[in-house]
């Protein structure tokens, strides 16, 4: 079975997400999100929230997708997994700098997993889960970018 790991802060899930993990489908069996801690990402919505709303956003795509958390560096996570590959999104050419120096530390730590990038879909290519944070806290509409679950966990009193 050809299982791959997509790691983020998923902080919140957006559409984007969704269309990676959708597209992920088409080339492995199994995929999962895991869902880190970072201390350079806002820890807005804590973990257990980001991964229930994780698991009723993809709950559509049934047993071949899991999501669970990790705090532990991600090529030992990986290796847990018994996965081989590590899919990772991206938008811009500064998403493509960043994972790549990410993808080549990773490999000096373990050369046996390899990663798959894939460009974001076009009507994605613009969603970022802190720009829907944002418009959130400002009270804006962010139900065309992220799930009715993600708007609902986002009004006021719902999260």
């Amino acid at each position: 079975m050809r299982a791959v790991v997509y790691p983020g802060s998923f902080n919140p899930i957006t559409n984007g997400h969704v269309d990676l993990v959708e597209r992920a489908l088409g080339l492995f069996d199994q995929v999962t999100v895991a869902i880190g801690t970072s201390a350079q990402k806002d820890p807005a919505t804590y973990l257990a929230d980001r991964i229930d709303l994780c698991r009723v956003v993809l709950a559509e795509f049934g047993d071949r997708v899991e999501v669970e958390g990790f705090n532990t560096l991600l090529v030992a996570y990986v290796r847990d997994k018994g996965a081989k590959f590590i899919l990772r999104g991206l938008r811009t050419l500064a998403d493509f700098e960043y994972e790549f120096q990410m993808a080549e530390m990773n490999r000096a730590m373990d050369p046996d997993i390899e990663y798959v990038f894939l460009p974001t879909s076009l009507e994605c290519s613009f969603i970022s889960s802190s720009l829907v944070r944002e418009i959130a806290q400002l009270g804006g509409d962010i139900s065309k970018f992220v799930h009715p679950k993600v708007v609902e966990h986002y009004r006021p009193g719902g999260g």
